[in-house]
């Protein structure tokens, strides 16, 4: 469009459009602040170079995919968030998604379990299978994956603080069954640094925590070539709060921070950097999230090459599984929940996602319950195979808004980046608060937008219901499932080799203190069916325990 066909559009259709009806706003913004402008043409991308922005699918910069033919090729890997109560009752609900078409399983643990306590610890009282499945022994983990074949079925767990110990209890599994560690597939998150951002679910001090999660990376690297042994997660920073381009920055600060611990423990980038993994929410303004993803892919190959100087194409691609909103759920018309998470997995599918979590309706109320667990699985399907969305690469590739929004997202994200490094590193910024606070004010000041109605939320602010009613039944976990836990837990002490324990534990406790690498260490223990919090207070006597510090 040249400027004389503008101005003539502006005068002659323009102006006297507004003039009979005036715009819903005077500006527009996405929910980073970006400004949206009324129209978008080929000037707002007038300096555009296809090679260096966009690039081809599978070849740097990534902008366009990871993979040459993306889901032409393969779609993404359907993966439900489950898990609660005891582990009887999440295979059972497994081994259900499985038969529904769900091709990864993806296990969230009970709070204790996160936080390295065992379920008849008296701070696990009225947690325990709640929020998760409890996780005490290697007895749990034998049952949870009963008749699940480990070897074909790729496995996600969410779990952080404690993820050497799941991780070990997963492989000593896999070893009684005789399959072979190579053959697992599958993510352990072993992302702590965002629970000193976001979530709280600690607890060693900082550095004795990264050196726990860099022993994974050791030891996955070496045996076992198909595992994830990182998922480094925006989901969580941005379910506290922060903006779409603050879960950008904040995730790849985070990712320098561990490749440079790697790196320091003597790992070689391209030996392990293609193995690194990344973890996103999708949020409801469709647009912004599609242009986050795409702008994502192109940072991080940039600071893979020129930051880190990585050889392996493979090193450089951002691959990251995708869950729609929690936050974004409403307790208020849940049914509208459906539409809301539609819209948030389209996003995440238009920008190239490599696996999605669909949230159930149900979520701002309870667990999902099997129906609504159904629901949201079908959505993914149904995008899938009925949409049409999959047939070709970056089908919003070169549109105009997408392309300047992508740009501007990533020009902002290095911005922070850059204020990061000003500051001394993501260590530094977590431990001032500068992370925290910057995640505090935008949540306040979105929070203060709902207030004053400056953003719609159905159901909540606006398009009320007087006489609401859930035309559904919702999940509860029972209190007995915490008796029958506690109840396994003390027969396991009861059956075990305690002396073993001991032995083991204390073998455990000397590497700790000689800075060896603990996962060997930590497989031992939990094969002589040492419990989480047995395992996690040896480590304590070594480590210590982190302690919060309140941030205003």
């Amino acid at each position: 469009m040249s400027d004389a066909e503008r101005e003539k559009w502006e005068k002659e259709i323009l102006i006297p459009t507004l003039k009979r009806r005036k715009e819903r706003k005077d500006k527009f913004f996405t929910s980073s602040n970006i400004e949206i402008k009324r129209l978008y043409t080929q000037e707002d991308i007038s300096d555009f170079n296809y090679n260096k922005k966009l690039g081809y699918p599978g070849a740097y910069p990534f902008t366009r995919g990871v993979y040459a033919t993306m889901y032409r090729g393969r779609l993404w890997t359907m993966r439900q968030y489950a898990g609660f109560g005891t582990a009887e009752e999440s295979n059972r609900r497994y081994k259900y998604l499985l038969s529904q078409g769900q091709t990864g399983l993806s296990v969230a643990f009970d709070l204790p379990t996160q936080t390295g306590l065992d379920s008849n610890h008296p701070l696990a009282q009225g947690e325990v299978g709640k929020v998760g499945v409890a996780i005490d022994t290697l007895k749990d983990m034998e049952i949870l994956f009963e008749g699940i074949p480990l070897d074909r079925v790729s496995v996600s767990m969410t779990i952080n603080a404690t993820a050497p110990i799941i991780l070990a209890m997963y492989l000593a599994l896999a070893e009684k069954r005789s399959i072979p560690w190579d053959k697992l597939s599958g993510t352990i998150q072993n992302d702590i640094l965002k629970e000193y951002i976001a979530r709280g679910t600690y607890i060693f001090p900082l550095q004795p925590s990264l050196k726990l999660t860099i022993d994974i990376f050791s030891f996955c690297r070496k045996y076992m070539p198909l595992w994830n042994f990182i998922s480094i997660s925006g989901y969580h920073i941005r379910e506290a709060g922060a903006t779409a381009v603050q879960e950008l920055a904040f995730t790849f600060a985070n990712a320098i921070t561990y490749v440079k611990e790697a790196i320091k423990e003597g790992l070689k980038v391209d030996d392990f950097a293609p193995r690194i993994s990344f973890f996103f929410s999708s949020h409801n303004n469709f647009f912004e999230e599609i242009a986050k993803f795409r702008a994502g892919r192109r940072i991080w190959a940039k600071i893979m090459k020129e930051k880190f100087n990585a050889k392996n194409p493979d090193s450089c691609k951002l691959r990251f599984h995708t869950q729609t909103s929690g936050v974004t759920l409403t307790a208020q018309q849940p049914d509208n929940n459906i539409v809301r998470v539609t819209i948030q997995a389209l996003a995440a599918v238009l920008g190239g996602t490599q696996s999605l979590h669909t949230n159930a309706r149900d979520e701002a109320l309870a667990l999902p319950s099997e129906e609504s667990a159904q629901i949201a699985l079908r959505t993914q399907q149904i995008i899938a195979y009925e949409s049409g969305v999959t047939d070709t690469i970056d089908p919003l590739g070169g549109a105009y808004f997408i392309e300047a929004l992508t740009d501007e997202i990533e020009k902002k994200v290095w911005d922070y980046l850059n204020k990061i490094e000003e500051i001394g590193g993501m260590k530094k910024a977590i431990e001032t608060g500068f992370i925290q606070r910057e995640i505090q004010e935008s949540a306040y000041s979105f929070q203060k937008k709902i207030e004053k109605k400056e953003e719609i939320i159905v159901g909540v602010n606006e398009f009320k219901s007087e006489h609401e009613k859930i035309n559904f039944e919702l999940l509860q976990v029972p209190p007995e499932i915490e008796k029958a836990q506690i109840k396994r837990l003390e027969e396991v002490k009861r059956e075990r080799d305690n002396y073993k324990v001991k032995e083991k534990l204390s073998k455990l406790k000397n590497s700790a203190y000689e800075k060896e690498n603990l996962i060997p260490y930590i497989i031992d223990a939990v094969k002589a069916y040492a419990t989480i919090g047995e395992i996690i207070d040896s480590l304590k006597e070594v480590f210590g325990d982190y302690k919060h510090t309140a941030i205003f």
